[in-house]
């Protein structure tokens, strides 16, 4: 580490010890040079879309704006610089990003330092200094701009090398950085898949929609739909129909092993083993299923291994200030008596000794490369690895019908379904108590009905006289016409608000009709529907042929009964016995 990043880790520390002036988290991060990139990145990528309707933006313009921002915080002379586009809304929306991901940038943090007065002079760091070290000349200079314009073959090797041990060294601290932070989203999508747990694309972007209508970080979001799901309540119906139904497996596999980890957060007692054996599941989780000759699996094994180094040198240090001062311990520190000495208390030291571990590392140098940081890399694609420009946008929709053919198929559906029901099918005995529907249609024929299966059974031919049938039958027909008596009830019957029904007959020539009702109701009701036989009035008419065919029909109740069974349909038979019983 330079001299110039002794000190500007020093700031930081500076807003560790008082981070309450700062930010309303103890947990939150720091980002260093190539966070605040790629945070701007995405910050002009959502801009454009607000703007032009497209997510994406190029390498030149990141660039541009990179430069021009960095001259605007640290107020440095910019009078010759153009103004990028929309320059306000870019601005706002970086630091929408980082309020929102609980993170300050490092010239946040130098600036409220000074402006708090916790630098001395010998500490004090030039905006200029700064400015060189972010935009990466002070890493050009003090490699003597050395250049190779043609490496040869080990070079390469090593600059592949190199690149897999950067990307090893960020999936570790990106786990680190999500179990300090959980709402760091930039962690979480350099982690999400990996290693492989069939969350792609598709699966960060509806983790993204759900949590911008939620409000809340992304692995909030995903740790809300987990817990709804595994202990079920009021919430676990709603989830059924969830987007993320389909990527649950995915999904619980991060969050239980983000559980893991914080168990041993606050379980371990000495920050020392805890840190070790966080670092030592981290690896496990990530070579698990990768063969031991793996670049990637070398790289794990030989960052975990800095890493714990570099966490056994920060307690030392830390022991060193304690040592040093006048009682030892700290007063805050709670009595053994304590009832969360063992956990929260314990979890607090590991913390803080896990987010120094990722200050050390944000005050890095950055990126020399804009190009591989920032957008895709072909060798990088090979291990599944995508930008963070690429997974935030959201996936090309499949070409497939328009909403309205869709619809239109929905209701045409809808229609068939309800000419199926409308259309008439056999209803067992109990057919004479239904409504037909079809019988309310203008102009029909209501006495010619052969679609609507009969519930009772035509009169004989000895019951029928002469005078009766040229009245209100066809003279030419053996067989009275009639439809089932729910059609006669319906077109001659109205419901009463009690339940009970009154007959009346609609005019004189429906005399005969309605005597016919009269006389097959007492068959149809004595064999079938008891009930609506106590329930209904006969109206009262003075016809003597009406009154001679009752007297007749009730005279020969048991022949017709008899013939009646015999014309049942198929299953009616056994039905009407067991009513009988």
């Amino acid at each position: 580490m330079t001299a110039f990043q002794q000190k500007l880790l020093n700031l930081v520390k500076c807003f560790r010890r008082q981070w309450h002036l700062f930010s309303s988290s103890e947990r939150t991060t720091v980002c260093g040079a190539d966070c605040m990139l790629m945070t701007l990145q995405l910050s002009m990528a959502e801009v454009n879309k607000q703007h032009h309707g497209d997510f994406t933006v190029s390498l030149s313009d990141v660039l541009e704006t990179w430069k021009y921002l960095l001259y605007d915080k640290l107020g440095l002379s910019y009078e010759n610089m153009r103004e990028p586009e929309n320059y306000d809304d870019l601005k706002k929306a970086y630091h929408t990003f980082l309020a929102r991901s609980s993170m300050l940038d490092l010239i946040d943090i130098c600036q409220k330092c000074y402006g708090l007065g916790l630098v001395s002079e010998d500490e004090s760091i030039e905006p200029v200094q700064l400015l060189e070290f972010l935009s990466g000349v002070m890493n050009v200079q003090e490699n003597n701009g050395l250049i190779l314009s043609t490496p040869t073959p080990v070079n390469r090797q090593g600059q592949e090398n190199a690149k897999v041990t950067i990307l090893a060294r960020k999936y570790v601290c990106s786990y680190l950085s999500l179990l300090v932070n959980s709402k760091d989203d930039l962690a979480l999508a350099h982690i999400l898949n990996v290693p492989d747990r069939g969350l792609g694309r598709e699966a960060f972007t509806k983790l993204k929609h759900a949590s911008q209508m939620k409000k809340m970080s992304i692995f909030l979001m995903a740790t809300s739909f987990i817990r709804t799901v595994e202990l079920g309540g009021r919430g676990c119906a709603s989830s059924l129909f969830d987007p993320l139904r389909v990527y649950v497996k995915g999904l619980s596999n991060l969050v239980n092993f983000i559980d893991k980890l914080q168990e041993i957060v606050g379980e371990v007692l000495n920050p020392r083993i805890a840190g070790g054996r966080i670092l030592s599941t981290v690896k496990m989780h990530l070579i698990k299923g990768r063969s031991n000759g793996d670049p990637l699996c070398q790289a794990i094994e030989e960052v975990v291994q800095d890493l714990d180094l570099k966490i056994k040198n920060i307690i030392d240090s830390q022991h060193e200030v304690l040592t040093a001062s006048t009682t030892g311990v700290s007063p805050a520190r709670p009595k053994l008596h304590s009832i969360n000495h063992g956990t929260a208390y314990c979890g607090r030291d590991t913390v803080k000794v896990l987010l120094v571990l990722l200050d050390e590392e944000a005050v890095n140098l950055p990126t020399q490369n804009k190009a591989e940081l920032l957008y895709d890399d072909e060798r990088l694609n090979l291990l599944g690895i995508t930008s963070m420009l690429t997974l935030f946008r959201s996936p090309a929709q499949s070409n497939g019908s328009s909403p309205k053919p869709l619809r239109q198929r929905i209701q045409k559906s809808k229609d068939e379904n309800k000419i199926k029901m409308k259309q008439s099918s056999i209803k067992s005995q109990f057919a004479c108590t239904y409504k037909n529907e079809l019988s309310e249609r203008k102009g029909q024929n209501f006495l010619s009905s052969s679609r609507i299966p009969a519930c009772m059974h035509p009169a004989p031919k000895q019951h029928l006289e002469a005078g009766y049938l040229a009245e209100g039958m066809n003279s030419s027909l053996d067989l009275p016409v009639l439809g089932t008596i729910s059609e006669n009830v319906h077109q001659t019957r109205s419901y009463t608000e009690m339940g009970k029904l009154s007959c009346q007959p609609r005019n004189k020539s429906s005399k005969n009709e309605q005597m016919d009702l009269n006389s097959d109701k007492v068959i149809c009701d004595k064999e079938s529907e008891p009930s609506f036989q106590r329930t209904t009035k006969r109206s009262k008419t003075s016809n003597n042929p009406k009154k001679e065919l009752d007297s007749k029909m009730s005279g020969k109740r048991k022949h017709s009964r008899n013939t009646s069974k015999n014309k049942l349909i198929a299953g009616q038979a056994k039905l009407t016995h067991f009513f009988h019983l």
